[in-house]
């Protein structure tokens, strides 16, 4: 099977969003679940054809992203929107901030709102918890990155938010890297066994990254061959005795217990990476709020 082209690893803020191809589905979907066969409260208080305009406003302090989805989401009901961002994805925000100003239909805006919304609060979540953790390992050394732990169907745009927020895309899927696990090890008989299958079958170009559980797994998977290791739930002690070993002939990432209080420490035991599943699994989503303008006034 032809691996399949990957979000790239060096993705940075500002660059645009993945292809619509990648999520304009679930756009698509979310509009369907929420308006079913229509919005019975809107038309009953929303003359149809009045415009107006409205805000998109943080509530609270967070990192910036999702916009072009939210202005997609607004625009599949208003296909006349204007959608006037005041800022770019990987912005910080305080809260009060304005993040975009709409001008369009009242009903559209009021139908598309919790949709746009939705997006919006998710992707704002993730960057926001990512750009905590980059923050937390600054000048360290050490990357923090993402894993697969995202939410089902979301992958293009989980990724591109913790892009957003600073972190390495790795592993976009199990099409463009080879990462031996506890399990392939198992089952091929070893570490070195593993590698060394892995490696006599692998295509040319994919990086080959072994877990291992102590040092001398770690020493056996890069005398075999490995670029790249995880080091899955390994003591401070342990991480500084591996990185002192192998951190030149490999690249180490520490994973597993990693939170905002331990992930400094993890980092100044020399690893070069640091993946974290929560960046994904776990980022709580941020506030923010539409809010129409009263007739005749102008949004701040």
């Amino acid at each position: 099977m032809t691996a399949q082209p990957a979000l790239a690893e060096r993705r940075l803020p500002g660059r645009g969003l993945p292809p619509r191809r990648t999520w304009w589905p679930l756009v698509e979907l979310a509009l369907a679940e929420d308006i079913g066969p229509g919005d019975v409260t809107t038309p009953l208080v929303v003359e149809s054809g009045r415009r107006g305009e409205a805000v998109l406003e943080a509530r609270e302090p967070l990192l910036v992203c999702g916009l072009g989805v939210a202005e997609a989401v607004f625009r599949a009901l208003d296909p006349s929107l204007s959608f006037r961002a005041q800022g770019s994805d990987g912005a910080r925000a305080a809260a009060g901030d304005v993040l975009a100003t709409l001008s369009g239909g009242l009903a559209e805006l009021l139908v598309a709102e919790r949709t746009a919304l939705n997006f919006m609060t998710r992707m704002s979540g993730v960057a926001t918890l990512t750009r905590r953790f980059v923050d937390a390992v600054a000048g360290t050394g050490a990357r923090i990155v993402d894993t697969r732990k995202t939410l089902p169907g979301w992958r293009a745009l989980d990724k591109y938010a913790t892009a957003v927020g600073g972190a390495l895309n790795h592993r976009v899927g199990l099409f463009d890297a080879i990462l031996l696990k506890d399990n392939h090890i198992a089952l091929a008989g070893g570490v070195k066994a593993a590698v060394e299958s892995a490696l006599e079958n692998a295509p040319s170009h994919l990086k080959l990254q072994v877990e291992v559980e102590s040092e001398r797994d770690a020493v056996a998977a890069v005398e075999a061959g490995a670029d790249f290791l995880l080091l899955d739930n390994r003591g401070l002690d342990e991480l500084r005795d591996i990185a002192k070993r192998l951190g030149d002939r490999a690249q180490l990432e520490a994973s597993g217990g990693v939170n905002l209080d331990t992930v400094r420490a993890i980092a100044e035991t020399g690893v070069h990476r640091i993946s974290v599943g929560a960046l994904t699994h776990s980022a709580p989503g941020v506030d923010i709020a539409l809010e129409i303008a009263r007739p005749g006034a102008v949004p701040a």
